[in-house]
């Protein structure tokens, strides 16, 4: 058996090669080739790594002139912003507005306009192409210094009331744990700087230190309750979902659903428990704050795993009254629950 035989993916390409003409393979040989030599002419990074800030990842890279940068995609992740096809024709449109360009979908909303000035929409609009030597392609990066003033477009439009939806701003409340997650960090780096520590420290300590602060700021905002679990209780108890005008509002028997199907069934006493906590706090919280993070977060994930799994196959609330009962009976009562609305 030869051991030139293509494997895998490869004997996919090599079929359809075989079914090209000439004058075809010629085609994509020059394409490929062409494509080959774009990626050598590309700057090449002397160090390549990845930034973490809290559950997000921001690949980065330095160039051969010194320059630091930032993935595009990975600093619109830390700030929570999606796209789809309208964000990239709104994207497009407001490059228009400013000359033209990449405008990058991480600013593409209207409400942001005003407090983006012309001299940072050119430089965010042409991105720095470069070579990602990990995955042996083109990336496009942002130059680091511009990250505090991405952010700082979201918090001015959130201090003037101009942002339009609570997905805003609740970016807007990232990029200002973000902004104070750099402050922290930048004036460590100077005191270490000016003793001279900076040679002694870990590579990775101030990473590390950004790491550590954002995930505790951002704690209170990150969506531990799937979308899924509401979409599945609207539909089992017979409500449009999202609800229309009010994408945020919630059935108020709901909670009674939560705290019964979820706190009274991940460990015994629970729920008291964490009520007792959240009426002692000075400022209101969602009662899954109150979970520790290394065991209660972990579990009552796998637990909503379960629930939201049982909740695709009930088709009424009795029906999920009774899986629920069968695969998570409560601890120590033997009593089924009233899933009705009343």
């Amino acid at each position: 058996m030869s051991t030139n035989e293509p494997t895998g993916r490869a004997i996919g390409g090599t079929a359809r090669m075989a079914k090209l003409t000439p004058e075809e393979r010629k085609a994509v040989a020059s394409k490929a080739a062409k494509a080959k030599a774009e990626l050598s002419k590309l700057p090449k990074p002397t160090h390549v790594g990845t930034l973490k800030i809290g559950d997000a990842e921001i690949p980065c890279a330095v160039l051969p002139d010194g320059k630091r940068l930032l993935s595009q995609r990975g600093v619109m992740s830390a700030i929570g912003r999606k796209y789809g096809s309208k964000d990239f024709q709104l994207a497009a449109e407001i490059g228009e507005s400013f000359g033209g360009g990449n405008f990058p979908v991480y600013l593409a909303v209207s409400s942001l306009k005003p407090f983006i000035d012309a001299e940072l929409a050119a430089v965010v609009s042409s991105p720095i192409k470069y070579l990602d030597p990990t995955a042996n392609s083109a990336a496009f990066g942002l130059d680091a210094s511009l990250l505090p003033k991405i952010l700082d477009v979201w918090l001015r439009a959130r201090d003037a009331g101009a942002l339009a939806n609570a997905a805003q701003t609740a970016t807007a409340a990232k990029a200002d744990i973000l902004m104070r997650g750099l402050a922290h960090v930048g004036i460590i780096a100077l005191v270490d700087e000016a003793t001279g520590f900076q040679k002694d420290r870990e590579k990775d300590a101030l990473a590390k230190i950004l790491e550590a602060f954002v995930a505790k700021e951002l704690q209170p905002w990150v969506r531990t309750f799937p979308a899924d679990y509401y979409e599945h209780l609207f539909r089992i108890y017979g409500y449009d979902y999202p609800p229309k005008g009010k994408p945020q509002w919630r059935p108020q028997f709901f909670g009674r659903i939560t705290n019964e199907v979820v706190y009274n069934r991940l460990a015994p006493d629970l729920l008291p428990e964490l009520k007792k906590a959240a009426s002692k706090a000075e400022r209101k919280a969602k009662l899954h704050q109150w979970l520790t993070n290394d065991i209660g977060h972990p579990k009552l994930r796998e637990h909503l795993s379960s629930i939201v799994t049982l909740m695709k196959l009930a088709n009424s609330p009795e029906e999920f009254r009774d899986l629920v009962d069968r695969i998570h009976p409560r601890f120590g009562d033997n009593m089924q629950l009233d899933f009705n609305e009343s």
